[in-house]
């Protein structure tokens, strides 16, 4: 008895339900005695699921595939059924194991690192000199002559400009001399006024006791009848004279001795004369303008044949030897400085070079506009490229430390709050782990409890949750 011809039955699908739409088995032809195949998804790929491209082969002896419910051979149907519940049953295994990977997931994650840590501040500042020299004339007169320009290195004592001298040298010339006639005066007091003065006290003391010898024998004569009183009374006369000009004679010479008011008088004149002149040569000094101290000129305000008067400014200098760098730093790093910490600058327009400071001044106050503190460090040897208002950039070192456990300052949660937490994975899981911080480097903080050196943190903004089983990629 002929065969009949195989009907096309539905293909298993044994896919999840999202899978393409069931497709039927081609029909074929079986040959008698022989038994018939049906074609199922079959293939498993343990990372991938069931693979919609392959099939498992199920025999089924002695009855064509139309209808195997009707065929009357319970056996083949069992044998199907347990070969699909079989398939099924590897397929949710193999279900399950791909969940259970799936959801492990994989997080970057920093490592907890020891070695050095340093916490600097940077800030942009500029060049300042702490004093300018305004330089400006003291006497009125004609500029003959400018001797230097701005940005000129000046040496103490340098000249600066020239005015005319000659008035102040005629000045000069006539307090010489009224020094020297002082000079002569008090000269000739000394080498003549004083024998002078002892040779007429000499004279008026001869003429002193001639006339008191003539007063006695007028006296006597007179008592005699032989004078009247009138010549007695001339005979007085020229005695009193006679003493009066002792005792004049005696005071010139006392004046004319050494402390005497003669010699004081003559001292006294001469050296307003000396006076005088000193004052006249500092005014024709002042025709000389000179640098003070040495430095550098800033700025020049005059030219040759500019007329100026006491007062007027003409150049501003800056000493040398005291260039200082002046920062504004946030306040909220005010905790972090003091002075004498140690500093590297570089001017913007040399970066390549890198000069010491040394943090001098903190001001005492805080811009409350800015939410800054001035902040001043000396230069103890300034560099010849840098000129004052310069733009320079400042990197103060706070702290330092040569080993301590840190880890990128990313990983911190609420690191400003009383208790900051990192994400830790231990034991291939997420944890929430509270850590007391250090002190702050570039882009990394230190850790002084609740971490082990080599430890996985997980840096934010990763949203994972602590409890979490993840596996982890360090970071490079």
């Amino acid at each position: 008895m002929g065969v009949p011809a195989a009907s096309a039955l539905p293909c298993p699908d044994l896919r999840a339900p999202s899978a393409e739409p069931r497709r039927t088995c081609p029909s074929r032809s079986a040959p008698a005695g022989r038994h018939d195949a049906a074609l199922v998804p079959a293939a498993v790929n343990p990372a991938r699921g069931i693979d919609s491209g392959a099939t498992i082969i199920l025999n089924t002896p002695g009855k064509t595939p139309d209808d195997p419910l009707r065929a009357g051979r319970p056996s083949t149907l069992r044998r199907l059924l347990g070969s699909r519940a079989g398939v099924g049953a590897g397929v949710l295994a193999i279900s399950a194991l791909a969940f259970a990977t799936f959801h492990h997931e994989t997080v970057n994650v920093a490592l907890v690192e020891e070695g050095p840590l340093r916490q600097a501040i940077v800030a942009s500042g500029r060049v300042r000199t702490p004093e300018r020299i305004v330089v400006s004339a003291q006497i009125a007169g004609r500029v003959q002559a400018v001797e230097v320009r701005e940005g000129d290195a000046l040496a103490p004592g340098q000249a600066l400009l020239r005015l005319d001298e000659r008035e102040w040298g005629a000045a000069v010339a006539q307090a010489g001399a009224a020094v020297v006639q002082g000079e002569a005066r008090l000269r000739q007091l000394r080498e003549l006024g004083l024998p002078v003065a002892e040779q007429a006290l000499r004279q008026a003391e001869a003429t002193a006791l001639q006339a008191q010898r003539h007063h006695r024998r007028v006296q006597e004569l007179v008592a005699r009848g032989f004078y009247s009183q009138a010549q007695l009374d001339e005979a007085r006369r020229a005695l009193d004279v006679a003493d009066s000009q002792v005792r004049s004679a005696r005071l010139q010479r006392a004046s004319q001795q050494p402390g005497g008011s003669e010699i004081e008088l003559a001292r006294s004149a001469l050296e307003q004369a000396r006076a005088a002149l000193a004052a006249a040569e500092t005014r024709l000094s002042y025709a000389t303008l000179r640098a003070p101290v040495a430095g550098t000129v800033l700025t020049r305000n005059v030219e040759a044949g500019d007329t100026v008067q006491p007062g007027t400014p003409l150049m501003t200098i800056a000493p040398a030897g005291a260039t200082e760098l002046t920062v504004q730093i946030d306040e909220k790093n005010l905790a972090l400085l003091h002075p004498g910490q140690a500093a590297l600058a570089s001017a913007d327009a040399y970066p390549g070079e890198r000069f010491a400071a040394v943090l001098a001044y903190i001001a005492p106050s805080v811009d409350a506009q800015r939410g800054s503190v001035e902040v001043r460090l000396r230069v103890p040897e300034p560099p010849p490229y840098l000129r004052h208002e310069m733009t320079v950039s400042l990197d103060i070192e706070a702290a330092r430390r040569e080993r301590t456990l840190a880890v990128p300052a990313a990983a911190v949660r609420e690191s400003g709050g009383a208790q900051p937490w990192v994400l830790v994975v231990r034991d291939g899981r997420t944890a929430r782990q509270p850590v007391r911080l250090g002190i702050r480097g570039a882009g990394r903080v230190e850790v002084l409890e609740g971490l082990a050196a080599g430890e996985a943190v997980v840096p934010a903004p990763a949203d994972v949750p602590a409890g979490r089983a993840v596996r982890t990629r360090v970071q490079p």
